[in-house]
């Protein structure tokens, strides 16, 4: 919803304030198809060089995040707690038991019950592989974090590529504005015995090319970008949540001491309370 705000606001203020100037729209409507094909051309296809077809389809994907915002919420994060707080008391008490589970998370008793959980499955390989290693007596808790933090590095690397391939974009263009207004100084120099107010039309019309690479640029896609990269960047909380849980299980401190960790290094604005934990896990206790 802040995203279509913001694009509205944009667009009121910017053309508001230039009809409220008393600029007239004609110019810019007459020459916005011609200088939209350019300058937009060029961007899509600068931006199809620089990109593979799988990073171009993962990011027109990723744009849908400035609209819909972070995946995960204050509630997913008190499920996640809950998980972890299942599988790992089940781990204390019979270490076979737990096995199914992370062998089989689709069909685990304890993975079904949290749908969204199960369907993210870097969350999921998170859990299992890190579960399996320590049932494998790799059970060092700072060689795990180390690998833990790599490997959630390299996913993050990777989740940010949107953003970077975007920003891109927003960097070429203005630079792809003045060759759009350039052609029109052109076009108007080839009709330099035409009288001023002719004139007047094409140089305006020319001018609109680099109004509309700087508009796009710092109104649109420069925002975009910095949003999909805001977004990435707080789901990857839901990650370190997960490594800061099970490696605090691995110094053999309490379960529940281990939930209590992975709350406190939740960001406070998406950190759910204690009691609402509590809550979760008492009715967790009493299913069980």
């Amino acid at each position: 919803m802040t995203g279509i705000i913001g694009i509205v606001c944009v667009f009121v203020m910017v053309f508001g304030g230039y009809l409220a100037a008393g600029g007239k729209m004609g110019i810019i409507m007459k020459a916005l198809p011609f200088e939209m094909t350019m300058i937009g051309g060029a961007a899509v296809g600068a931006f199809l060089i620089a990109n593979s077809m799988s990073e171009v389809k993962h990011t027109l994907k990723d744009v849908g995040k400035v609209f819909k915002g972070p995946k995960w919420k204050t509630e997913d994060y008190r499920d996640l707690l809950c998980l972890l707080f299942e599988l790992i008391r089940l781990a204390k008490q019979n270490a076979v038991a737990v096995e199914e589970h992370i062998e089989g998370p689709e069909t685990s008793s304890i993975f079904t019950k949290y749908p969204k959980i199960l369907a993210d499955n870097e969350a999921v390989g998170l859990i299992c592989d890190t579960m399996r290693a320590a049932s494998m007596n790799y059970d060092d808790p700072h060689q795990v974090e180390e690998v833990l933090e790599k490997r959630m590095e390299a996913n993050a690397h990777h989740a940010l590529h949107s953003s970077h391939a975007l920003q891109t974009v927003a960097d070429g263009l203005p630079a792809l504005g003045i060759v759009a207004a350039v052609l029109g100084v052109i076009k108007t120099m080839g009709s330099i015995d035409q009288p001023p107010e002719v004139l007047g039309k094409l140089i305006g019309g020319a001018l609109v090319g680099t109004f509309l690479g700087v508009f796009l640029a710092y109104g649109l896609v420069g925002p975009f970008a910095a949003r999909v990269k805001t977004v990435v960047e707080e789901d990857v909380h839901f990650y370190r949540l997960i490594r800061e849980v099970l490696v605090t299980n691995l110094h053999n401190h309490a379960t529940n001491i281990c939930i209590e960790v992975g709350r406190q290094n939740t960001p406070t604005h998406i950190r759910p309370s204690f009691a609402d934990v509590e809550e979760a896990l008492k009715d967790v206790k009493s299913a069980a």
